[in-house]
């Protein structure tokens, strides 16, 4: 029987829920993460591969607005809900569907598609470069000290009610957002993603609390949300700090919110994931190597609309360079294009991108494009992978810097 691959129902919501969570291994998520996910689901922007009456591919999207260099924000593809069946692989669904959604993704205009991988390396194929990465830290507090700037002992700290305390940190995070590459601008709904708080997820640890910062004149400047997972030994308390998010508007408030979760009764150990690669933490604690870090791979970006992409972000130096780019699976972008931009212009003023003849200086494929785009990637170091060719000396330099960013771009929370 030949395979149907249409966009979703709503009465087809559940079946194709539970395929996916079967793809995902199987283990059925709690009744309010479902809930929710029903809620945020872009039904004519889902896709569902069906054999008959049962789905055996899906995937999705979210209608986006990121954070790029320069402070705009750019509409992007979401793109999440990505599986196959076991019974389904190596049949070219997941080809299919990526070719369907791209597709999609440009007749909407977007420029750019964003995701998070379960498998990095599968991704690659279809143009998508590792554009951001993230930091877990794991903290003894027995052996780390802060050093915190001046002002800190000023910073009022409140421990809050999460849920009532959510429309004054939303309003911190939206602040942050044009500051730091790959933040999504939240959409209505996406707030309540950080709230969820089943019991079955906890391991042990409480219920979800906040702390929030405030300044001398009473405005949330930060907030912290964390649990706390209790713990003992022969010789006393060993409980831990599970670390959800830690953001602030100013170093103050930022080092205050740390200094509380270092400090917390009956705890010896903080730990955090998802923070951001350049993470301010790094430079509060005294000792760097008593923090047992690891990085990975956090965000995966594609360059949907490459002029519409290169024109939207700001650069940080004159550039004036030829690329020729190579992109198989969406052609359109694939040939020669002049990028010219004076240093800081964004928004298309002074950024121009189009299609030249003239000889290429600086050869790349989309997926590497898509690395540097945020500009935690420089496109120096692909070079020296052997994935960006120099081909006029001086060029690789030159687009490098220009791509740079000022921050490592960051991806706040999963979608």
């Amino acid at each position: 029987m030949a395979l149907d691959t249409r966009v979703l129902t709503a009465d087809e919501w559940d079946v194709w829920y539970d395929h996916l969570e079967l793809a995902f291994g199987g283990v059925p998520e709690p009744p309010e993460e479902r809930a929710l996910y029903r809620s945020l689901t872009e039904y004519d922007r889902s896709l569902g591969v069906w054999d008959g009456g049962t789905c055996v591919g899906s995937a999705g999207a979210f209608s986006f607005r990121l954070s790029v260099p320069g402070g705009a924000v750019v509409p992007a593809a979401g793109v999440t809900m990505v599986g196959v069946a076991p019974t389904h692989r190596r049949r070219g669904v997941l080809t299919s569907l990526m070719r369907r959604q791209l597709d999609d993704v440009r007749a909407a205009g977007e420029p750019l598609a964003v995701l998070t991988a379960s498998e990095p390396e599968i991704y690659g194929r279809f143009g998508y470069g590792t554009a951001a990465y993230e930091l877990s830290v794991d903290i003894d507090t027995t052996r780390v000290r802060l050093r915190v700037p001046p002002g800190t002992d000023a910073v009022r700290l409140r421990l809050v009610d999460p849920l009532k305390a959510l429309t004054e940190c939303e309003r911190v995070y939206a602040a942050l957002v044009p500051g730091r590459p790959g933040m999504p601008a939240r959409r209505p709904g996406w707030e309540m993603q950080a709230l969820l708080d089943p019991e079955s997820r906890r391991s042990g640890a409480s219920p979800l609390k906040c702390v929030v910062a405030e300044d001398a004149a009473g405005q949330v400047v930060g907030y912290a949300r964390y649990r706390v997972r209790p713990d003992w030994e022969p010789t006393g308390s060993d409980g831990t700090v599970l670390v959800g998010e830690v953001d602030a508007l100013d170093p103050a408030a930022y080092a205050a919110l740390w200094r509380y979760l270092f400090e917390i009764d009956l705890t010896w150990h903080v730990r955090a994931s998802g923070r951001p690669a350049d993470d301010p933490l790094l430079h509060l604690v005294n000792d760097v190597r008593r923090i047992r870090a690891v990085q990975r791979d956090a965000l995966h970006l594609r360059v949907v609309d490459l002029p519409g992409a290169l024109r939207a972000r700001r650069y940080g130096a004159p550039v004036d360079v030829v690329l020729e780019v190579e992109d198989a699976f969406c052609p359109w972008n694939a040939g020669r294009w002049r990028l010219t931009a004076q240093g800081d212009a964004g928004d298309g003023a002074g950024v121009r991108c189009v299609r030249t003849e003239d000889p290429a200086e600086l050869a790349l494929s989309a997926r590497e494009l898509g690395s540097a785009y945020l500009g935690g990637v420089t496109l120096t170091s692909l070079a020296a992978a052997g994935q960006v060719k120099e081909l006029r000396p001086g060029a690789l330099r030159e687009t490098s810097r220009a791509f740079a960013g000022d921050v490592a771009p960051w991806r706040p929370h999963n979608f």
